[in-house]
């Protein structure tokens, strides 16, 4: 039975094992509060301006669909073009690991399920590690 149920998982995208909008909602909001109230993400923190909440809304939308639920960012931006739209940005090591590790935080804080969030962070490393634009 455990063999069927993990097998019905494997079939729901990963928007519907987290919970679908609501869930991502509730990560992305936990994920930016935590950058701003943590001191451990400082660097992270200081590279979104004075308020996040335009970032807040962006990464919702942009997580629904990368996620595989809604295409909410595409149908309002068009092709995300990740590392071209944080090329503004400074982004090296310390910024990349401090965005894993609230992420991380934000997702165990969240409830993100164990399996999700594993194959989850080794996606944000990956892509975490490409947005980088500086060595260190």
């Amino acid at each position: 039975m455990s063999e069927e149920i993990g097998a019905a998982t494997e079939q729901l995208t990963p928007f519907e094992q987290i919970g679908g909008e609501p869930a991502v909602h509730a990560l992305v909001e936990r994920f930016y509060d935590l950058m701003d109230l943590e001191p451990g993400y400082a660097a992270l923190r200081a590279t979104h301006g004075s308020t996040l909440a335009d970032a807040r809304q962006k990464l919702f939308w942009f997580l629904c669909g990368w996620l595989g639920g809604p295409d909410h960012y595409v149908e309002r931006f068009g092709h995300p073009r990740l590392r071209m739209r944080h090329m503004p940005f400074s982004i090296g090591v310390l910024e990349r690991d401090q965005w894993l590790a609230c992420m991380d935080q934000a997702m165990g804080e969240t409830d993100v399920p164990a399996p999700l969030r594993e194959r989850l962070r080794g996606s944000f490393f990956q892509t975490a590690d490409w947005m980088r634009n500086r060595g260190v």
